[in-house]
C-alpha cells in the first residue's frame, strides 16, 4: 500500500532561486545526486507536459506534470517507468503502484524560504526515501545559499 511521507526545508534564499536551483537542469542534477549521481530529466514542467526523470543509464521513471505554479507549487502524476529506453505505463509491475504523487510546494517567507515535499511511495522503497529526500534537500539547501557550485561536476 503506498504511503505520502512529507519532507521539508527552510532555505536561506529567495524563493525564485530555490525554484530555478530546483527545477532547472543543472540545479536539479546537484541535488538529486542524492538518490542517483548523474540524475537528470527531460521533457519539461509546464502543466499537462510529460517528464522523465532518469538516471545515467537512461532508466527511470515517467511522470505528467498536473500543476505548475510558478514560485508557488508543482504536482506530479507518476504514470511508468522507462527501461531500456522504453516507456512502461501499463505492465503489472507499473499498475501495482501507479499513479503516485509528488508535489512540491514553495513558501516565500521574505529572507528565507520554506520547501515541502509530499512523495507517494510503497513499502519497499519507504526506508530509502526516508533517509535520502532530507539528504538530497540539504544538497539543495546548500546549492541555493551558496556553498556548493551551482553547476553539476
Amino acid at each position: 500500500m503506498k504511503k505520502t511521507l512529507n519532507f521539508s526545508i527552510s532555505i536561506q534564499a529567495p524563493c525564485s532561486l530555490v525554484w530555478d536551483m530546483m527545477l532547472g537542469q543543472e540545479g536539479y542534477k546537484v541535488w538529486t545526486a542524492a538518490f542517483t549521481e548523474g540524475s537528470y530529466f527531460s521533457g519539461s514542467w509546464d502543466a499537462g507536459s510529460d517528464i522523465h526523470f532518469l538516471a545515467p543509464n537512461g532508466n527511470g521513471m515517467v511522470a505528467v506534470v498536473e500543476e505548475n505554479r510558478l514560485h508557488q507549487h508543482v504536482s506530479l502524476r507518476h504514470i511508468g517507468e522507462v527501461s531500456n529506453g522504453v516507456v512502461d505505463t501499463s505492465s503489472a509491475q507499473v499498475q501495482a503502484w501507479a499513479p503516485a504523487y509528488e508535489k512540491y510546494t514553495f513558501v516565500d517567507l521574505g529572507d528565507s524560504t520554506e520547501v515541502t515535499v509530499n512523495v507517494d511511495t510503497v513499502p519497499e522503497y519507504q526506508d530509502f526515501m526516508q533517509s535520502t529526500f532530507p539528504k538530497a534537500l540539504n544538497l539543495l539547501k546548500a546549492l541555493c545559499e551558496g556553498q556548493l557550485p551551482h553547476r553539476a561536476a
